[in-house]
């Protein structure tokens, strides 16, 4: 398979994977971003760019065993967010959300500097950044319900 020019993919568009990982009490797992000059000491969920000819499911899986140094067991696609750019020299991203069951002991990497375990009441205390917060919210009010579906009851 012959892969999209570099150029092309910088002038469009970005298609971004981000994981939304629930804990048994139904919080979301956010990552205090580091070393990076957008966001920097902002929070976010997991995940990142999708590479030219690099499906979604590759990508979610290589950035969390990047950033977490855990492996993805199952994945559920949830929906898309268009996120332009909210300065001039900033990218242009279309987030891809995905519900995830993974496997093993987070591990930071030099992207983040801190993780927390947010539910609907705690969200607001976190400055989250890329609209990443909206997409949470959304989960929160369409899938973290009792009976709803959550990383551990993904099959």
């Amino acid at each position: 398979m012959s892969r999209p020019s570099s150029d092309y993919c910088a002038l469009h568009p970005i298609p971004a994977v981000r994981a939304i990982i629930s804990d048994t009490q139904g919080r979301v797992l956010l990552l205090r971003r580091a070393n990076t000059a957008f966001g920097d000491g902002a929070w976010c969920l997991p995940g990142g760019k999708v590479d030219c000819g690099q499906s979604a499911e590759e990508a979610l899986a290589v950035e969390l065993a990047e950033e977490l140094s855990v492996r993805l067991e199952r994945a559920a696609y949830l929906y898309s967010q268009d996120s332009p750019p909210d300065r001039t020299d900033g990218p242009h991203f279309l987030n891809l959300y995905f519900l995830c069951r993974v496997s093993g002991t987070i591990q930071l990497n030099e992207e983040s500097s801190a993780q927390a375990w947010a539910g609907p009441a705690e969200l607001a205390a976190y400055a989250v950044v890329f609209g990443h917060d909206e997409a949470i919210r959304r989960y929160f009010a369409e899938h973290a319900q009792p009976s709803g579906l959550n990383s551990s009851n993904l099959v």
